[in-house]
């Protein structure tokens, strides 16, 4: 990690800052056979100043040929590092200021790309195809198409893509054809029949939401709220298409419709452990919408800054839970982000980051951005006067800087010249600290119930403690993720307790990821004890889906339980982790090899 935080991009290869792209147009097909996709990706480009070579970012990935304005040409390929991949040279005629070139890369993804994963038909829900997925951030994006990859170059008119397969493809633009709303695979056999997907994403967007899904998945919309013209809808497989959409059409979509107003057209692909049966999860939904506007829209310029996308969509996301919820929903999700971070501290603890060139940013990837972020943006909103004052101001950030890609500084900047006729404000904001309070009304009863149990722990009979199942009826979701958290912060529990409370709570039942995880890391806090020992290897195989089929693949699940699992018993960790290795993204693959002190050949 530098000292100094650096001016310009430190993982990316490319002259982006010479000469930038200003749109990509795609041409893929999908090999589901041999798990690659070829096509090509063409770039139209305006120069900022003199140049003869554009440079792409590249990541495992074959070039077969490159045309520049139409016509072939040689090209190089830089010597691989380790986590930035090889740049790509490609010669150009002599190319002034505001004039344009168009450069053709013709190529393919190799087995060792980072950014797909490729689902065997036995991984997934309806066992007859196999599916796809990407995930390209942070700085993915280069090996899946050559590109400028990273944030401070959004592609600024449109990415346009024509995918075949013979599976349906998503991506993360709007469908031009074949419709949405017609029959799956425009009425074609899935599995046999390959169809070529048109999609134009019509906004500027970074380059790592980059998005491509097949599969066997359909298509329901929900209802158009009244006076709207836009849609949505879920898109997944069919044996789970009644279940999602049972998830998220009643009210995540109307409830917001009168507060915001989408700018982005988006792909949401959501894992299948969002589907809880209980809608408690929407708020994810909630926080992928609000990246419309604070990742998506006003887009960090580097990974240094990335607390600006997260911790904004963290602090919006919240204030929404207060407008559609109470204000006490809204306290209750700090005092989660907030406990969470308190578990998470890393050796990556400040919001702007100061990467050394070529330094992996996942190593830095934590809850600092979000819940720390969210917790300073909370501190000016009350700093400076409550909601009132600073809504007004979030509007004015929003406008100004809707399309580009900032830094902590820009934004610091703009935060003081919207008040700089206000000396009030100022002051106020030369005088920012970090004394925070929450509204604590809902925490308070999920706290209380942790602490009877911890007061409990020194009854010899467990089942004579004054517990009941009925503990949890009062308390939603939230609160009972709270009442385990708190609970962790404690010793652990005499095993007894620990038997007894699942019994009693039934929590290995629950299907939600969000309680399961913290009632196992309960479970598992003392890892010589008979409960841990006892449940080990039942948390292993529900990480892994080894009896449900729904693997627990968000890292913030995976990483924790898998890490608890080992400090048990490292080989139970070990060969749960490489039996299901492959049903993992390549980046969750990576970081849990590396907390299990793994050897990984992934960027060899």
């Amino acid at each position: 990690m530098a000292t100094q935080v650096p001016v310009e991009d430190p993982t990316t290869q490319s002259n982006h800052l010479k000469i930038a792209t200003e749109n990509v147009t795609l041409d893929w097909t999908i090999d589901f056979e041999k798990k690659r996709i070829y096509g090509s990706a063409t770039h139209e480009l305006v120069a900022a100043e003199e140049v003869s070579e554009v440079i792409f970012d590249t990541y495992a990935l074959e070039i077969d040929s490159v045309e520049v304005n139409g016509r072939e040409t040689e090209s190089r390929l830089g010597p691989e590092h380790e986590v930035m991949g090889s740049a790509l040279y490609i010669p150009l005629p002599p190319t002034g200021v505001n004039e344009r070139a168009t450069v053709k890369i013709v190529y393919k993804t190799t087995d060792r790309c980072p950014a797909l994963q490729w689902l065997e038909k036995e991984q997934t829900q309806g066992n007859n195809f196999q599916f796809l997925f990407s995930q390209c951030q942070p700085i993915y994006a280069r090996a899946i198409a050559p590109l400028q990859d990273t944030p401070s170059v959004k592609l600024e008119s449109t990415y346009d893509a024509k995918v075949t397969s013979v599976l349906p493809v998503l991506l993360s633009a709007q469908r031009l054809s074949p419709p949405s709303n017609g029959p799956a695979h425009g009425g074609k056999v899935i599995g046999k029949d390959a169809v070529i997907y048109e999609y134009k994403q019509m906004e500027p967007i970074p380059s790592y939401l980059l998005a491509i899904a097949s599969g066997n998945v359909h298509y329901r919309a929900f209802s158009v709220p009244e006076g709207k013209t836009w849609t949505t809808g879920v898109w997944t497989e069919p044996e789970l298409l009644e279940d999602a959409y049972n998830e998220f059409c009643d009210d995540t979509p109307s409830k917001l419709h009168s507060s915001v107003a989408n700018p982005v057209s988006l792909t949401l692909a959501h894992s299948s452990a969002l589907i809880t049966g209980d809608r408690s999860l929407t708020d994810v939904v909630i926080h992928e919408l609000t990246h419309s506007w604070f990742g998506n829209g006003v887009t960090h310029a580097h990974a240094s800054h990335f607390w600006l996308n997260e911790g904004w969509t963290t602090y919006i996301e919240r204030l929404l839970q207060e407008l559609i919820n109470s204000p006490a929903h809204r306290g209750l999700s700090y005092v989660i982000g907030y406990k969470s971070l308190g578990r998470r501290f890393g050796a990556y603890q400040r919001l702007v980051i100061g990467f050394e060139t070529g330094e992996d940013p996942d190593s830095a990837y934590s809850r600092v951005p979000y819940d720390k972020g969210a917790n300073f943006i909370l501190h000016l909103e009350r700093t400076l006067g409550g909601l009132e004052v600073f809504l007004p101001y979030v509007r004015d950030y929003v406008k100004t800087y809707m399309g580009h890609s900032i830094t902590t500084t820009q934004w610091r900047e703009h935060l003081y010249s919207y008040f700089s006729n206000q000396e009030d404000k100022i002051k106020a904001l030369d005088s920012v600290d970090w004394d925070m309070e929450y509204d604590l009304t809902l925490a308070t009863a999920a706290n209380s119930l942790a602490d009877r149990w911890d007061a409990s722990r020194n009854m010899a009979d467990p089942t004579q403690l004054d517990f009941k199942s009925s503990d949890l009826v009062e308390l939603d979701s939230k609160q009972i993720t709270v009442f385990l958290e708190r609970l962790e912060t404690y010793p652990a529990l005499p095993s007894s307790h620990l038997i007894h409370f699942d019994t009693l709570y039934n929590f290995s039942q629950i299907t939600n990821a969000e309680i399961r995880t913290p009632f196992y890391l309960v479970m598992l806090k003392d890892p010589t004890s008979f409960a841990a020992k006892e449940y080990a290897q039942q948390v292993a195989d529900w990480t892994i889906g080894k009896d449900s089929g729904i693997i627990q693949g968000r890292m913030k699940f995976c990483r924790p339980l898998f890490r608890a699992v080992s400090k048990v018993d490292y080989g139970t960790a070990v060969t749960a982790f490489n039996s299901a290795r492959t049903s993992f993204h390549p980046i969750a693959q990576k970081l849990i090899e590396m907390d299990l002190g793994l050897s990984t050949e992934l960027r060899k």
